[in-house]
């Protein structure tokens, strides 16, 4: 008989450097134009707030200057902002949405 060795090798790689997309907020700026009624709608329709989530952040945005709509991918951050400033502007507001990197 004849002994037969067979050797089993494992090869692993190690992955590095791989890290979670950095986030962006997209911030709604207070303006003396903008309906208070109009942010609380935008911020259910693009956002997809509640009406008490949606309240919150128009009241951020008036009594502090701006209030935080969301806190996406920057794609994301840009397209939500993008629609935004759109929809402001079909309707006759000036508001001004960001997009700011969200710090941990």
């Amino acid at each position: 008989m004849t002994d037969t060795a067979v050797d089993t090798v494992i090869k692993t790689e190690n992955i590095t450097g791989v890290k979670e997309p950095e986030r962006y907020r997209v911030v709604i700026l207070n303006d003396n134009s903008t309906p208070m009624e109009f942010v609380i709608e935008l911020l259910k329709v693009i956002f997809h707030h509640t009406q008490e989530a949606a309240v919150k952040v128009m009241l951020q945005v008036h009594e502090n200057g701006k209030g935080t709509a969301g806190i996406y991918t920057y794609e994301v951050a840009e397209q939500k902002a993008m629609e935004s400033t759109q929809i402001a502007r079909t309707n006759g507001h000036p508001l001004g949405v960001s997009v700011e990197l969200a710090r941990s």
